[in-house]
């Protein structure tokens, strides 16, 4: 099952607004005899291709799935049905199928004489396929905020200068978050300052994300800003009673959405709405301090990836603006999942606590 949540993720970027979904399937004997995974939306799901891989093999085998396997015909045809027409002997599948539509694939093979059991390797699964469960339970996209900071927290120095506070590799490693999302959202205060480009660079262009400017005022975009560019398509969110984002002749599509206000700025839950609707599942938040702020308040920030750099600046502007957290209390406190050396940085991962997990986390601690 780990190796099928190692392949699942080979399809990040490019199943979207699909799940990721990787498949192994061991012969009769318990050797391996073929994997496969989810590649793009339309194509064959991740028991099709391990099924076609294993070949004859696959009767009386065992399948390991990251997901139950579908019953539904969309696209493309039910895959609990394919398993059972293989002659697969057994499945195990890590999470449960949460859409109407999908669901019962594991009845099905249960009433069919195969034992399908749940829950194996099932948090490893679902945090592979954070993106689409959210947006599935949820219905809005999953939001990742990412950010860069020295050790003290700052993202840029007093004078403003914030290129690079971390090394190349970390930098390296965005463009891979990049890639993996559906769209790339910053604010007025990042386009003023940076002209970010908000490209995958070293990806093709079928994974490019779509690239988000949060532009409540319509003043901060201009003409020739790189985001405007022909590598990908861009959507210039504003406010309804803003005036119309003087962005000049661009090389690529670029949309502009209109959309209400609320105390922080622009309505954050309004932005998710209309990035779920054009297909986003994956957000991947790089705005500054400010914006960052307002997702916060708005309950909107589903992981959290910091990297810092060993480096004090003592003052600037901090990671993360007024969040609408007045006391410690309301602090939004996060579990740790993951820290790991990048070049010369840290990059930690981190997630909000469930509603169950403040009394256990408090109880360590005593």
């Amino acid at each position: 099952m780990r190796r099928a949540v190692e392949l699942a993720a080979r399809g990040l970027g490019s199943t979207s607004p699909n799940p990721v979904v990787g498949c192994v399937i061991l012969d009769a004997e318990g050797r391996p005899a073929g994997e496969g995974f989810h590649e793009r939306a339309g194509g064959p799901h991740a028991e099709v291709h391990a099924l076609r891989a294993a070949g004859e093999r696959a009767r009386g085998g065992t399948a390991y799935v990251t997901l139950e396997p579908c019953n539904h015909t969309g696209r493309t045809g039910p895959c609990a049905q394919a398993l059972i027409e293989a002659g697969i002997a057994r499945v195990h599948y890590a999470v449960a199928d949460p859409t109407p539509q999908a669901t019962g694939g594991g009845g099905t093979l249960r009433a069919a004489g195969v034992p399908a059991t749940a829950g194996l390797l099932a948090g490893e699964a679902e945090e592979g396929n954070a993106a689409w469960l959210t947006s599935v339970r949820r219905g809005r996209p999953h939001v990742t905020w990412k950010y860069a900071a020295s050790l003290d927290g700052r993202v840029a120095a007093k004078d403003g200068s914030s290129r690079w506070i971390t090394s190349p590799e970390a930098r390296a490693d965005v463009h891979r978050l990049r890639a993996e999302a559906d769209a790339v959202v910053v604010g007025s205060g990042t386009l003023r300052t940076d002209d970010p480009h908000l490209a995958a660079r070293g990806y093709p262009d079928d994974v490019q994300p779509l690239r988000v400017a949060v532009d409540t005022t319509a003043t901060a975009l201009r003409p020739g800003a790189r985001i405007l560019d022909g590598a990908a398509h861009t959507l210039i969110a504003v406010a309804e009673d803003a005036g119309t984002p003087d962005v000049g002749p661009a090389g690529a599509p670029a949309e502009v959405v209109r959309l209400p206000r609320d105390e922080q700025g622009l309505s954050v839950p309004a932005l998710l709405d209309a990035l779920y609707a054009r297909g986003v599942r994956a957000v991947l938040l790089e705005g500054g301090p400010v914006l960052a702020g307002s997702f916060a308040a708005a309950g909107a920030i589903d992981r959290v990836v910091g990297y810092l750099a060993p480096v004090l600046l003592g003052a600037g502007p901090t990671a993360l603006a007024d969040a609408g957290i007045s006391t410690l209390a309301d602090a939004l406190r996060l579990r740790m999942t993951q820290s790991v050396r990048v070049g010369t940085d840290l990059r930690i991962t981190a997630v909000p606590l469930t509603a169950a997990e403040p009394a256990a986390t408090a109880h360590k601690e005593r």
